[in-house]
């Protein structure tokens, strides 16, 4: 079968397409036959061993996320049956409750082989039922940023109609925070750099947008949005130089939902705002297969459609990932397999 693997040393030189052996199915186990990938930023750091130890051994098949048909089962499978159309999970181990250091070092795409392969071998208990309205490159871009999406809303906060949202960008996570927000009868504010991803964002649902290259200090023209009370909740994703503004714009008793570092991983703010203001923030990694269960169960009631930008072949994972990097894209970076 087909795959893409990292052999011989780390680093994307030495990402390439190669060919291993079909798997078999064990008592607990499925095959999946993969139909679609989907990029994320942690997929660019992979190859270069980014993670350290966590990131795993060569070789090593990369990409996160995916959807495929079960293709067989091995005995004693009960969850899904030959022909259900599924997602793995991103975190293999981790099915419901707290996490703890077991639940969160069982990833896909390092140190466990990920998606980009014809055929995948997983436990019963690491896969979930997609609904049918989604296309397969939708229904791939599940497993991670809808999933931290959803985490950072519901089990790490508590969003109810009328709170007030700020998310951080147009990236995956983003996208579905704007949509997951509004499902949940929330006003949402996103900050974005320019007016055409401005224009894009109020389409899909976001009630106020803000340029922060027009408006550098984009913490006071949130203000007036919230009438000087505040967000409930930020999802935030740029890390080092916008939480010193998230800590100016989140209300006393808000969640902070740190989720990326994109713009650097250093602290360097007034953390006197964090205790005086009763400010949490709350570390989010993706989420629980529970998590994953409930949040499809909501976009299949209310058909949230995941937005794709492009989509490349399965030959292609290169091009797509030098895309992913140029930041150019609105939606999801997919592959067809």
């Amino acid at each position: 079968m087909r795959v893409f693997q990292v052999e011989g040393e780390w680093g994307m030189d030495h990402l390439k397409l190669s060919r291993r052996p079909e798997p078999k199915a064990r008592p607990g186990q499925v095959l999946v036959r993969m139909r679609a990938s989907a990029l994320n930023y942690r997929d660019l750091v992979v190859p270069e061993r980014g993670y350290g130890s966590y990131t795993g051994n060569l070789p090593l098949i990369p990409v996160s996320d995916g959807v495929g048909v079960v293709s067989e089962v091995g005995p004693g499978v009960h969850r899904v049956a030959p022909g259900d159309r599924v997602c793995p999970t991103f975190f293999q181990g981790w099915f419901g409750g707290e996490p703890d250091l077991e639940r969160l070092t069982q990833s896909l795409g390092g140190p466990i082989d990920g998606t980009m392969t014809d055929i995948m071998c997983l436990s019963e208990q690491g896969v979930v039922k997609v609904p049918e309205y989604l296309t397969d490159t939708e229904a791939a871009s599940l497993p991670c940023a809808a999933l931290t999406a959803w985490s950072a809303l519901t089990t790490e906060s508590n969003v109810k109609v009328g709170d007030r949202v700020l998310i951080q960008g147009c990236g995956g996570v983003a996208l579905f925070a704007v949509q997951f927000a509004k499902l949940l009868g929330a006003h949402v504010t996103v900050i974005t750099s320019n007016e055409e991803r401005m224009k894009r964002v109020r389409q899909l649902g976001a009630d106020a947008a803000i340029n922060y290259h027009a408006v550098p200090e984009w913490a006071k023209a949130t203000r007036e949005i919230t009438s000087g009370r505040g967000y409930d909740l930020i999802i935030e994703l740029g890390g080092e130089k916008t939480l010193p503004q998230s800590l100016r714009c989140i209300r006393p008793g808000g969640t902070i939902a740190m989720i990326g570092i994109l713009s650097g991983s250093s602290m360097a703010t007034s953390l006197g705002l964090i205790i005086t203001r009763q400010v949490r923030l709350q570390g989010v990694t993706v989420g629980h297969r529970d998590g994953f269960e409930a949040m499809v169960r909501a976009m299949d009631q209310h058909k949230v459609k995941p937005i794709v930008d492009r989509v490349f072949g399965f030959a292609e994972l290169k091009e797509a990932m030098a895309y992913l990097k140029s930041g150019a894209q609105f939606g999801k970076v997919c592959i067809a397999h």
